[in-house]
């Protein structure tokens, strides 16, 4: 159908020949995502009078058409201006039940039309930041989130709950103002969270432990998981600096109460492997988001029949944690967006509770017995964490070192034990540790257990590689003192050219431990020294 005869009959004002014409415009273009360009104004002059047309008394399926056209052009982001004014963004929001009022009774429209009305300022929101603006604006946000308070009371469809809280998870990511007024304002995380709750369908065993009526639980049905992960979302949007701020008691009650939440979220699993991966996916991320003083929540449950058991201690979580943690390693796909997540997560809970940081020491580090082979070979899970000490990007290699860092109680001589000094000069330099010591950490003072094939191969172990390395020929064997010295100097000369061009700095290392060039250490040290000889009173 040519576009010219829609606008053409859209703009003659007849209803019943507008819904005719709509409807054969929706099902011809339904999964059309591109546009030809010599249409565009031809369009933009279509989404203008459907605006318009949306304005007038229509029943509801006519409404309903309108809307499913206004969806299809608000793909064109180019055709956008007509939605994007005060009164188009107002009208799709009375339309989707949402715009704010404050009148307490309203007409509540039709599902069909909220639904339609909301799949459009989803759209039009995602593509235009005047709309983002506007919508700021307009308080869309404390709409959405009054409605959200009713889920307990009014049978609303899973349709309708999910794209409600898809908008709110748009404003929130696009956002800051919006994301700070449903955090404080609106008391967001406490909605969500009760949201959460409801959707999951759980009942509080302990203060900090929930469970469904199943046991084991079956796996969460695929509507709620999709509406579960949209809450995930919002909560990462507005929690995003919890974990870098102090909270009142208060707060730390509600974030414990998420975070049991969260914990169930870990021990159940949804509808398909790929699908529980993203869900398991959205709630470390949001794990990470919590003051680390309430991770203690997933430690908290009593050990019963069938649970993980750690120095008396439910590891459950934990150990779920890890298994995501090897299932992300071994797909080796964008390592930082979805592995540095759950590796800053174990490592900050590894930081603040010894048991979680035994229980993974024991799992990622336990006794070496291989020690022929480079700490980086194998396919053991502290195999793989050494390959990516080395990684070509940074928030990886600095993640994979500082996890293993804190599993060795921030020790230089255990860390480097473990990776090898080669492996382990990037963290130790960053840190000033070259020289070795121990970070500021508070760990407690337990040795760690050496087994009987590392205590026979330790004088053999090359500190640099981390393993016994087979002795090579002496290269000046045989050779005349005269000709030793006449190598050094070839191989002194040879540095002094490459450092001449500017091909390679030396290095050398300051009485605290930092790597520095040669001549800042040496200027350095000599500082040092002539400090400490004016302590003694020399001259």
């Amino acid at each position: 159908m040519e576009l010219k005869n829609v606008v053409d009959t859209v703009e003659s004002g007849e209803q019943d020949a507008i819904l005719k014409v709509l409807q054969l415009y929706n099902q011809e273009k339904a999964q059309c995502f591109t546009f030809e360009d010599d249409e565009r104004e031809e369009r933009k002059k279509m989404a203008q009078l459907l605006i318009e047309f949306l304005e007038r008394e229509l029943q509801p399926s006519c409404q309903v058409t309108c809307l499913e056209s206004i969806r299809i052009l608000s793909r064109d982001k180019s055709c956008l201006d007509p939605f994007t004014t005060r009164e188009g963004l107002q009208t799709l929001a009375r339309h989707a039940g949402i715009d704010y009022s404050e009148e307490l009774i309203r007409e509540v429209p039709d599902l069909d039309v909220i639904l339609e009305a909301l799949k459009c300022l989803c759209n039009i929101v995602f593509s235009s930041p005047r709309a983002q603006e506007l919508t700021a604006e307009a308080r869309l946000v404390v709409g959405l989130t009054e409605r959200i308070k009713l889920y307990n009371e009014r049978n609303l469809p899973h349709e309708v709950k999910f794209f409600d809280l898809r908008l709110l998870f748009l404003l929130t990511a696009l956002r800051v103002d919006i994301r700070q007024q449903l955090a404080q304002e609106l008391r967001g995380i406490s909605l969500m969270t009760d949201t959460l709750e409801l959707t999951l369908g759980v009942k509080w065993l302990d203060p900090h432990e929930v469970a469904t009526e199943e046991s084991p639980p079956l796996p969460l049905p695929r509507q709620e998981t999709e509406r579960a992960m949209e809450i995930l979302k919002v909560l990462f949007n507005i929690t995003f600096d919890s974990s870098k701020r102090e909270v009142d008691e208060e707060d730390a009650a509600l974030y414990r109460r998420l975070g049991a939440l969260l914990r169930h979220c870990l021990m159940i699993s949804a509808d398909g492997e790929d699908r529980t991966e993203e869900f398991h996916s959205h709630t470390v991320n949001l794990l990470g988001n919590l003051p680390l003083m309430c991770l203690d929540v997933l430690l908290t449950p009593k050990v019963r029949p069938g649970s993980l058991e750690y120095m008396g201690v439910n590891m459950d979580a934990v150990s779920i944690l890890l298994d995501f943690l090897e299932r992300r390693l071994d797909r080796g796909h964008k390592l930082k967006e979805t592995l540095t997540p759950v590796l800053n997560l174990l490592t900050e809970s590894a930081r603040v509770h010894r048991q979680t940081r035994k229980f993974l020491k024991a799992k990622v580090l336990p006794p070496l017995r291989d020690v022929k082979n480079r700490p980086e070979v194998g396919n053991l899970l502290r195999n793989k964490l050494v390959r990516l000490m080395t990684h070509i990007d940074t928030d990886v290699k600095h993640c994979a070192a500082e996890f293993l860092f804190v599993l060795c109680k921030e020790s230089v001589s255990r860390f480097v034990k473990y990776t090898g000094y080669g492996n382990a000069a990037g963290l130790l330099a960053a840190r000033g540790l070259m020289a070795g010591g121990r970070a500021e950490g508070e760990y407690s003072e337990d040795e760690d257990t050496d087994t009987e094939e590392y205590k026979e191969a330790k004088p053999n172990i090359n500190p640099v590689t981390g393993r016994v390395e087979e002795k090579l020929p002496n290269p000046m064997e045989g050779m005349t003192e005269e000709q030793k010295e006449y190598e050094a100097m070839k191989l002194v000369n040879m540095f002094d050219k490459l450092s001449r061009q500017q091909v390679i700095q030396p290095m050398g290392m300051t009485p605290g431990g930092n790597l520095t060039s040669l001549e800042n250490a040496v200027h350095e040290m000599a500082e040092e020294r002539s400090s400490s000889d004016s302590d003694l009173g020399l001259d």
